[in-house]
């Protein structure tokens, strides 16, 4: 049976983001994700992490300026030196709430950037994250995003992100594959999580359409449940998903898809 990790910046938005330590714990979660912590500070966090014995198994980099519609900028090649900053910034979070692994997010393509510069400006950037979080023993994550919901997002295939990978040469940089964005762009879920296993090391879900609780749409959950399980798949599944209605409520699919 898969391991579930409540994604804290989408579930429980009935209650305030620090009340949701405790409405997890409730429904029965051992661990967490979000996407940003930088609204807070890390004593506020860890404290509901310790007080609530709740593991914290990842979150992002600062991803810019999200209200002006950053969604990372690690392809800007304008921005590096301000990247270098958010990285670490980003590790001084992580450090201080122990958490195993961080997503940077690729961004969009920046106007009048060829893909070609983005790509090479993405890499090196990739380099510097992963050099700097080694040394603290933490693994930098990619994962590729549907570009129907962040339109002009320029990481979006999961081929293009193990071949990124592999060109890095980063040892602890991996893969965060994301069922419901990978639907979304390519289908073929089962076979490709097959061969990219490798160098997964987190996986996220939400049904497509509407990104809502498995269940809600057209993925085949149980089915790939079970094949998590049948390929020894030890990482965590993060739920980042939109609930359709009361968070508590839709959390009937946890035991019926997993019996």
């Amino acid at each position: 049976m898969p391991k579930f990790a409540a994604n804290l910046s989408l579930m429980f938005n009935e209650l305030g983001f620090l009340e949701r330590f405790a409405a997890a714990r409730a429904a029965g979660f051992d661990a967490v994700e979000f996407l940003f912590p930088y609204a807070c500070e890390p004593e506020q966090i860890m404290g509901r992490l310790q007080r609530y014995k709740l593991q914290l198994v990842l979150h992002n980099f600062p991803p810019g300026d999200w209200a002006a519609g950053d969604r990372g900028f690690a392809c800007d090649p304008r921005r590096m030196q301000e990247f270098q900053d958010s990285v670490e910034m980003g590790l001084d979070y992580a450090v201080e709430l122990g958490v195993p692994r961080l997503h940077c997010m690729a961004g969009k393509l920046p106007p009048n950037v060829m893909p070609e510069r983005a790509h090479a400006t993405f890499v090196a950037n990739l380099r510097f994250a992963a050099e700097a979080a080694a040394k603290h023993g933490i693994e930098v994550l990619i994962e590729p995003i549907n570009d129907r919901d962040i339109p002009g997002y320029f990481l979006t295939r999961s081929s293009q992100a193990a071949g990124i990978i592999a060109e890095c040469g980063m040892d602890n940089l991996f893969l965060q594959y994301d069922f419901y964005h990978m639907q979304r762009m390519e289908g073929d879920l089962a076979h490709t999580l097959r061969e990219l296993l490798p160098i997964i090391r987190h996986i996220q879900l939400a049904d497509v359409p509407g990104r809502h609780e498995p269940g809600t749409g057209e993925i085949n959950f149980p089915f790939l449940f079970r094949q998590l399980d049948e390929l020894g798949y030890q990482g965590w599944v993060g739920c980042e998903y939109i609930p359709l209605g009361d968070t508590v409520a839709g959390l009937g699919w946890r035991d019926a898809f997993t019996a």
